[in-house]
């Protein structure tokens, strides 16, 4: 195959080394067999970060992605596409590119010219829909698929109706070992003489660990020369958000039950040549894994390749590896049975060397040398079958075909404005006003706004201070004997007023709600879920129509992740039924409006309409909810048609004169909100447009031609005046622009993500 292959150049998309994962290793041993095996072939890799800055790559990475950044992914496939690239080798794992269960890879596919080969290390039995719709346009813009077990090629049938002959099957690849005797290695890790019991990889709480831990006494009380060998760095994403706790707790477990002079944490992501050491030091390996939707390890296929007896759950791939006595299966989170099974095998020598032989003699099939030469294959198959017939092959596209360019998100001066207590409510020009001190009303905006930051996986660090900054003010604000929130704070932090507004109130519950939903971190999901359970139950005393609505919006973000909390469902219906019977009375076929008069922040009341009507499967309210603001936005559109929000100087009253003037941020943020919900619901593309139409306010497109953000800080200008922009930057109109900013970029991840629609007119 290596004299007749014709594919010249494969680019290898996915994590690559030094990143500390499973794929970034897998890519990484993957090209450098192909490459090897195939000299006459140029192999590179476009590597995807989730990291700002990147990684320190070797040269093999030619390209980077922003895992966050879909525009990142388009711009990857326009250097394939011009690198006359033949072949694109694609790993796959939700986990590793952005977007809705990691959709972004999606438009990276739709814009390649070349054929795709998609390695996948997932296959999800019980998909969410979203995941579901993810894997099956994959599949449909792959020209082949590999999985690594006969369980994923039957899943890909039975769950996801992909053809048998699109599917290859290639064992996860291995190095290439001696068989040999455990004791050779051992006294380079000072455990001569001593029975290693091993696992290795990087560490998280799914890794059951701790009942190898659990069943090490009863092991020790017949072979008290057994040492466990636990190998590797906590995993990323597990260091980020919780730190080391679950290795503390697994060496508080080991005290505990006195056995830690028998236990070795090796807190480190070691190098192959070191790793195949400590493999071969070992007399037994153990995969204690508690997640049985497993359908490869690497670990697991590492050690069993170099001859190891293992012990493991019964996870799809070891089910199926350790089938016919290449191994041994125990249930999953059972110490007992752990323990039960393993001083079986160490009494049982022969048994053990048998399990052994067994699994390297199937391992030979598995080493990279092989693998390599099975991956060329499939890509031969790819080359001769050519492109994905779904896959559009367009190298360029006219605007009205591609996601508008937004602008960066700059923090600059949202950071000026913000300092240990919160943040500033006003500006002179672009210079926090201490005179004027806080409100909670913008510390509510600004702790949504550093929650959807997260989920742009902006600067988490970074992202994570500012919100406990907003979240601390938050908590001072609330007084628990009225169950309301105060909103002026004095620069000497003191509060100015007994209680804050309604609309204040509702805003404060908007964020709480959104710390509980949405937040990745416990600490704010319980502060928020607290302080959301006191709260919440004095809404239903405001006569505000904005503070339900902001309630309404609250309430949802809450119910993502509790909901089953009955007295927030009932909370719900009380409000959505007030603002359809305001509405009720209002509307009429020429003022299709909840009041007598549009204020301001008023699409807030249709939004709250759209999202919870869907939430609870209403269409009717849905429906009321779209033709308000549709209404509401062709009130909103000047001659020219730009967006023209409802001025502050007057307002609107039903059968007056119209305020142009003074024109507000919180109007273009409140259309853009909502119009992107209207979106996400219908999948209807024109809201997307009228979102986006309110969106170019602030970047010009008004009835001055001016733009009121500023692209070198984020800031935003006060509002816009009959002749000029109002230079002041105070919070609120800053934190419009950014979460308005904010809203379009999630909104443009989401645009691969097909959400179902509703079954209604718009």
């Amino acid at each position: 195959m290596q004299e007749t292959s014709k594919v010249r150049k494969i680019a290898f998309v996915g994590d690559h080394l030094p990143r500390k994962c499973g794929i970034a290793t897998f890519t990484s041993d993957l090209l450098s067999a192909v490459a090897t095996a195939h000299p006459q072939s140029q192999c590179f890799c476009v590597s995807v970060n989730d990291i700002k800055g990147g990684y320190d790559y070797p040269e093999v990475v030619r390209f980077e992605i922003d895992e966050q950044d879909q525009s990142s992914y388009l711009r990857a496939a326009d250097f394939l596409n011009i690198s006359n690239v033949d072949i694109v080798c694609l790993q796959h794992e939700f986990g590793i590119y952005g977007g809705p269960a990691g959709s972004h890879i999606l438009a990276f596919l739709r814009e390649l010219r070349m054929p795709v080969v998609t390695t996948l290390h997932t296959v999800l039995r019980e998909p969410r829909s979203d995941q579901r719709r993810v894997m099956q346009e994959l599949i449909s813009l792959s020209t082949r698929v590999v999985v690594m077990a006969e369980r994923g090629r039957q899943m890909l049938q039975e769950i996801y109706e992909a053809p048998l002959a699109k599917i290859d099957l290639i064992a996860h690849g291995i190095p290439d070992v001696g068989f040999v005797d455990p004791t050779y290695f051992k006294d380079q890790f000072g455990v001569e003489g001593k029975i290693v019991l091993l696992t290795f990889g990087l560490l998280s709480p799914n890794k059951g660990i701790e009942y190898v831990l659990k069943a090490l006494p009863q092991v020790l009380a017949e072979f008290p020369d057994v040492v466990y060998i636990v190998l590797g760095a906590t995993h990323p994403n597990e260091l980020r958000e919780h730190g080391e706790a679950y290795r503390v707790s697994l060496e508080l477990l080991a005290k505990k039950s006195r056995i830690e002079k028998n236990v070795i944490f090796y807190n480190d992501f070691v190098e192959l040549e070191n790793l195949k050491e400590f493999i071969g030091a070992a007399d037994l390996y153990i995969t204690p894994y508690l997640n049985e939707a497993q359908i490869t390890s690497g670990t697991l296929a590492y050690t069993f390749g170099a001859g190891k007896a293992v012990v493991s759950t019964p996870y799809w791939h070891a089910a199926e590896l350790l089938a016919d006595d290449r191994g041994v299966l125990v249930p999953f989170a059972d110490a007992e049975a752990m323990a039960r099974e393993v001083t079986a095998l160490l009494r049982d020598d022969t048994r053990r060397h048998a399990m052994r032989k067994n699994a390297y003699r199937l391992g030979r099939d598995m080493v990279w040398s092989n693998v390599a030469q099975l991956y060329m294959h499939s890509f031969e198959l790819s080359r001769l079958q050519g492109t994905a017939p779904s896959r559009k092959s367009l190298l360029t596209k006219t605007l009205d075909r591609r996601p508008r360019e937004l602008p960066a998100l700059k923090l600059n001066h949202l950071l000026r404005m913000t300092d240990s207590t919160g943040i500033f409510q006003h500006a002179n020009f672009s210079i926090p006003n201490f005179s004027e001190g806080y409100c909670t009303d913008d510390n509510a905006r600004a702790f949504i706004l550093a929650v959807q930051l997260g989920e742009l996986g902006e600067d988490l660090e970074g992202v994570r201070a500012l919100a406990t900054t907003y979240a601390s003010f938050l908590q001072h604000a609330f007084e628990p004997e009225s169950r309301r929130f105060h909103n002026h704070l004095s620069f000497d932090r003191q509060w100015l007023d007994e209680q804050g507004s309604e609309d204040s109130q509702g805003r404060a519950i908007w964020a709480l709600g959104t710390g509980v939903g949405r937040s990745p971190f416990r600490s704010f999901q319980l502060m928020a879920g607290q302080l959301f359970a006191l709260s919440l139950p004095v809404v239903t005393e405001f006569t505000s129509p904005r503070a339900w609505a902001f309630g309404l919006l609250g309430i949802h973000e809450y119910l993502r992740r509790l909901g089953g909390d009955s007295l927030v469902n009932q909370t719900r219906e009380t409000l959505l039924s007030r603002l359809m019977e305001l509405l009720d009375r209002n509307a009429s076929p020429d003022w299709c409006w909840f009041e007598q008069e549009l204020s301001y922040d008023n699409a807030k009341l249709a939004h709250a309409l759209i999202l919870t009507g869907r939430a609870t499967s209403q269409p009717a309210v849905v429906q009321r909810g779209l033709e308000t603001l549709r209404w509401l936005n062709e009130v909103q559109i000047s001659e020219k048609g730009h967006f023209l929000p409802i001025g502050s100087n007057g307002f609107y009253k039903r059968g007056g004169p119209r305020a142009n003037f003074d024109q507000q941020p919180i109007e273009a943020q409140a259309m853009v909100s909502a119009c992107l919900e209207a979106y996400r619901t219908t999948s209807d593309v024109w809201w997307y447009e009228q979102a986006q139409r309110a969106f170019d306010w602030f970047l010009g497109w008004n009835d001055l031609g001016l733009e009121l953000y500023s692209p070198e800080s984020g800031a935003c200008g006060d509002g816009l005046h009959v002749d000029r922009v109002n230079r002041n930057q105070g919070a609120e109109s800053t934190l419009a622009f950014l979460l308005s900013l904010a809203e379009m970029k999630l909104a443009q991840n989401m645009m691969t993500s097909f959400k179902e629609p509703i079954a209604i007119g718009t």
